[in-house]
């Protein structure tokens, strides 16, 4: 026993530990490793798009991302971000020499207590009273450049990638045609602050240390020879070789991160967004469920990534921290040891302590900069893994507003309609043509985003003042139709002539309340700027929710400039009622209703259609009231099975519905 408990010291045990601990963690890797390449014969199929969007590294890729967002976050060489990149360069090199001269004059403070000179003392501790004003300067400088870079680059990035989300109907078609990005508002918010932060912060964390190492370099060469600077920098690069080795799944990990807390978000905002559809199915506990598995699936994945950096900071502090300094210690006690080193033969214990003590601080600053030279690379990985999910948004952003999309499409045999010849569809394919006062569709297939033909060959032509009533039972293809008529979705064959966007308006049947005032809610989307260049005063706005029996709401708000919850304060038949008279205020050539009168009373109904076609508004009306065709000069009726007939309203047409 004696034997054994004298090898059982805490030097021998701390060492095995890191043995097994890295043991452990080579064993798990290898586990993760083997599980994940099971999984992949099944998955390659059909999730092979996926791996690669999820791929993050820090190799040539990276920095290729970095360079293209960072000329967003710049956009030139002289503005105000260039200017604070430099402020804080300035300030880290500035805070390194005060560094050094703390140094010096701190040496030179224990130097004069050691000595017992209480005049070098005086003078010494009255230089450090003099210039601490000027190091809390420059301290608080450098925070105050970091926390304005970050904003500042935040501000650059968001507004270019709204630009891009905001433009056209790019923001419809990611979330409804491409189904690469599942949760846009999470890359929006969290992932571009969380990216445009760690760029700052890994630009200051890596500034600082290579200004540290440059100027210690210089200045140890010259105390203690290039010998010992070299062999630090020597340790530098296998440390940190070893350790990017190590690190390489934090990227990889902080992707998948960010997609399980977007998923998170995502269940949460649903359920708030149909709370009133889940009460009336008391399915609060179908809907804990799905939270709760989606919480644990995130939660899960923090487990193991807490663990996983727990293992990575052991590992780092050992070899980046702690060895590096033994490293230093090494080299700067080699002339010190060396009776016979020329440098202090004739030294006096003094000055040999001054010396060693300003030597020994400048190497281990020097040890603790290569150390969070080698950590940074732990946040560069980390890095990557934000650049991928901001490239990929941008990726898809750009292709959107190309006309672009990927999505998994479905044959013509899954949908199990007969009489369908199966036809090669291409999106984008067909043409579109801007004329007034028309709606021709010329042999165009009606066909959902994934490839679903709901109509092989559709073709009619409207003219302005002709009202079509379209009609079939669900599914057959109403929606779709106005979807592909407001430019939503892509035409993937044949002609299609129209007015040009802004002649052409859509009131669904729950009709969108904007946030802002009462005004806001009639001239939607049109600003009070646009209301005025429009030469539409506030007396017609009250003509306009007269004719839809709305006036009585100016006269209770008070004010056109009364902000409420419109969603709430509105009932149902208003919000309808409301859209109508947005209908009025646009005056377009075409107006598209779907199920839009459903809980507005038969006379307000009448009113309203005759009002469209007194004003020149040519109507598209989805709807179940036999009271509405008398309304309408044509009819289109889709049957669900790929039928369709386009024909004028007789006496002897059957009318239908309720």
């Amino acid at each position: 026993m004696a034997a054994v408990s004298k090898y059982l010291t805490a030097k021998n045990s701390s060492i095995a530990g890191g043995v097994l601990l890295v043991l452990y963690i080579l064993k798990q890797r290898r586990r993760a490793s083997k599980l994940n390449g099971k999984k992949g014969s099944a998955l390659v199929q059909n999730n092979d798009k996926e791996g690669k969007k999820e791929r993050a590294a820090v190799d040539k890729l990276f920095f290729l991302r970095i360079y293209r967002i960072f000329r967003i976050m710049t956009p030139r060489f002289l503005c105000m971000e260039t200017g604070y990149l430099v402020l804080i360069a300035v300030m880290l090199v500035t805070r390194t020499y005060c560094d050094v001269w703390m140094i010096q004059n701190g040496t030179m403070i224990e130097s004069a207590i050691i000595s017992r000179s209480a005049k070098d003392f005086k003078t010494c501790l009255m230089g450090f009273l003099k210039f601490i004003p000027a190091i809390a300067l420059v301290n608080n400088l450098l925070k105050l450049g970091i926390n304005e870079l970050k904003l500042r680059f935040r501000e650059r990035l968001t507004q270019y990638l709204y630009d891009q989300y905001l433009q056209g109907y790019t923001y419809y078609k990611m979330g409804n045609l491409d189904n690469r990005i599942s949760n846009p508002d999470q890359l929006l918010t969290q992932d571009v602050e969380k990216f445009c932060n760690s760029v700052v912060d890994l630009y200051s964390n890596l500034s600082k240390p290579l200004l540290d190492i440059g100027l210690y370099i210089f200045k140890l060469t010259s105390a203690i020879g290039a010998q010992g600077p070299a062999i630090m920098m020597a340790y530098l690069i296998i440390s940190g070789l070893f350790l990017t080795r190590l690190r390489r799944p934090i990227a990889k990990m902080t992707v998948t991160e960010q997609r399980y807390e977007g998923e998170y978000r995502y269940v949460n905002s649903r359920l708030i967004t149909n709370s009133e559809e889940i009460a009336f199915y008391n399915g609060n506990l179908r809907e804990k469920q799905t939270i709760h598995s989606t919480f644990q699936k995130l939660v899960d994945h923090l487990h193991n990534f807490i663990f996983f950096r727990f293992s990575m900071g052991f590992v780092d502090s050992v070899i980046a921290k702690y060895i590096a300094t033994g490293v230093g210690y090494v080299v700067v006690s080699r002339p010190f040891l060396d009776l016979s080193h020329p440098r202090h033969l004739h030294t006096k214990q003094s000055e040999l302590m001054e010396d060693y003590y300003q030597s020994g601080r400048m190497l281990l600053r020097l040890s603790q900069a290569l150390g969070r030279i080698v950590l940074a690379g732990r946040d560069m990985t980390r890095l990557s893994g934000f650049t991928s999910r901001i490239a990929e948004l941008m990726k898809v952003l750009k292709e959107l507003n190309m006309g672009k999309y990927e999505r998994t499409m479905v044959t013509q045999h899954e949908k199990g309609i007969s009489g369908l010849e199966k036809v090669a569809l291409v999106p984008g394919s067909g043409r579109v043509i801007n004329a007034d006062n028309i709606i021709k569709f010329d042999h165009t297939p009606l066909a959902t985003p994934n490839g679903e033909i709901l109509i092989q060959d559709l073709s009619f032509e409207v003219m302005s003042g002709a009202n079509v009533l379209v009609c079939g039972p669900n599914g057959c293809g109403k929606s779709s139709l106005f979807r592909v008529l407001g430019g939503l979705w892509p035409l993937f064959g044949g002609e299609l002539t129209k007015p040009e966007r802004g002649k052409l308006f859509y009131v669904p049947q729950r009709p969108y309340m904007t946030l802002g005032s009462l005004r806001d809610q009639v001239i939607y989307p049109d600003t009070f700027e646009d209301q005025n260049r429009k030469g539409i005063s506030d007396q017609v706005l009250k003509e306009y929710l007269d004719n839809v029996q709305l006036g009585h709401i100016l006269d209770r708000e008070g004010s056109w400039d009364t902000v409420q919850d419109w969603m709430d304060v509105l009932s149902g038949g208003e919000k309808q009622r409301m859209a109508m008279a947005r209908l009025f205020y646009h005056k377009p050539q075409f107006a598209i209703l779907d199920e839009c009168t459903s809980a507005v009373s038969v006379d307000v109904e009448d009113f309203i259609y005759s009002h469209c076609r007194t004003v020149g508004i040519t109507l598209f009306t989805v709807s179940h009231r036999k009271s509405l065709w008398k309304h309408h000069k044509f009819y289109l009726h889709m049957d669900g099975r790929g039928n369709y007939e386009f024909k004028p309203i007789t006496e002897e047409t059957v009318e239908f519905g309720s």
